[in-house]
């Protein structure tokens, strides 16, 4: 249920709304727009007779039930784009953010080094896993704790806020400690209790869709974290699992505005995870900001051949120095600009 509030209400009516709300065990999320606040009704059960007593309540204007299932995740209940800031990064808004670094935290020449080399090319935010899930065992699965000291160190070098996977509720203290932005993997996406416990930690947390997820499934994955008080949500498409053996993963562009109709939060693309192959990371990446990404999330290794984990789609740094001014021009045929950095401004 949402409760549309008159452009005049005030805030003492607002309050009313919301306390009544409360009385009832139910959960009240507001939403304040330029003209009218939003206040939305989450839980179970609303009593029927609930539109009634709100209708009738000083300042309201409208009283509407949600048949969705995701709610908080929908326009309904926020009628307008959300936008993100990280530390000076600003996610959701006119510009396309650019996420760029390694798979794995290798050693601290490497991840400074490719921060480095990202940001004088373009890109805004770091990532790179300190904790790595992989499909065997006896692959590398990340370095831990170091990992993470290492990013901060990258952070402090630079100034790019960082974002890393975090895989458990038991890692969630550690993991933010140190990271800006939490991200949940695609074998994760559905770990619900993880999505709950990540959801009260108090920073923003990135999503990836998970590798047979619909659509609905991965805006309810978003909702869990929503409902524990955490707005700051990011979608990433990577990549669904299909038949076709030639890519890693099928990246489904149609997702892409698919989500921008029905939810305010923003998407990114991750070509890397999807393609599986370097050579076809560009064209992905392109792909993903013409059909209105707000973000790309992109690999990038100083010795891909030598990686300890994906190399096969990482890029090197010229390779993504040559990227990034395409992404822009893309960016600016969509009617949108690239955040840039580095050699992209003459630096």
């Amino acid at each position: 249920m949402i409760i549309v509030m008159e452009t005049g209400a005030t805030p003492k009516q607002v309050n009313d709304v919301v306390s009544r709300i409360k009385t009832l065990g139910l959960d009240a999320h507001l939403s304040e727009g330029e003209e009218r606040t939003i206040v939305g009704v989450v839980g179970a059960p609303i009593p029927p007779t609930l539109d009634d007593e709100f209708e009738s309540h000083g300042g309201v204007q409208q009283v509407v039930r949600i048949t969705k299932k995701y709610k908080l995740t929908g326009w309904d209940f926020h009628p307008q784009k959300t936008v993100i800031r990280v530390r000076d990064v600003e996610i959701g808004g006119d510009e396309v953010t650019v996420i760029a670094g390694p798979c794995s935290v290798e050693s601290e020449d490497q991840t400074v080094s490719t921060a480095r080399a990202v940001k004088a090319a373009g890109a805004t935010i770091l990532r790179g896993g300190a904790h790595k899930p992989r499909t065997s065992p006896y692959e590398f699965r990340g370095l831990g704790r170091r990992g993470l000291e290492i990013l901060a160190t990258a952070r402090e070098e630079t100034g790019m806020p960082i974002i890393t996977e975090v895989m458990t509720p038991a890692d969630i203290d550690q993991v933010g400690q140190f990271t800006d932005i939490f991200q949940i993997g695609a074998r994760n996406a559905q770990n619900y209790l993880l999505l709950e416990e990540v959801g009260k930690a108090g920073k923003p947390v990135m999503i990836k869709r998970g590798l047979s997820m619909m659509i609905e499934e991965w805006l309810l994955a978003a909702e869990y974290v929503m409902a524990q008080g955490n707005p700051d949500v990011i979608l990433c498409e990577r990549g669904v699992r299909t038949f076709e053996p030639l890519t890693r993963n099928t990246l489904d562009v149609s997702a892409v505005p698919v989500v921008r109709g029905m939810s305010h939060l923003p998407i990114f693309v991750d070509p890397s995870h999807a393609a599986g192959k370097r050579a076809l990371v560009g064209s992905l990446a392109l792909a993903g900001v013409a059909a209105g990404a707000d973000g790309l999330m992109i690999e990038v290794h100083p010795n891909p051949d030598q990686a300890l984990s994906d190399g096969a789609q990482s890029l090197t740094f010229d390779q993504f120095a040559e990227l990034t001014p395409r992404i822009a021009a893309v960016a600016g045929a969509v009617g949108r600009s690239l955040c840039a950095t580095g050699s992209l401004l003459g630096v």
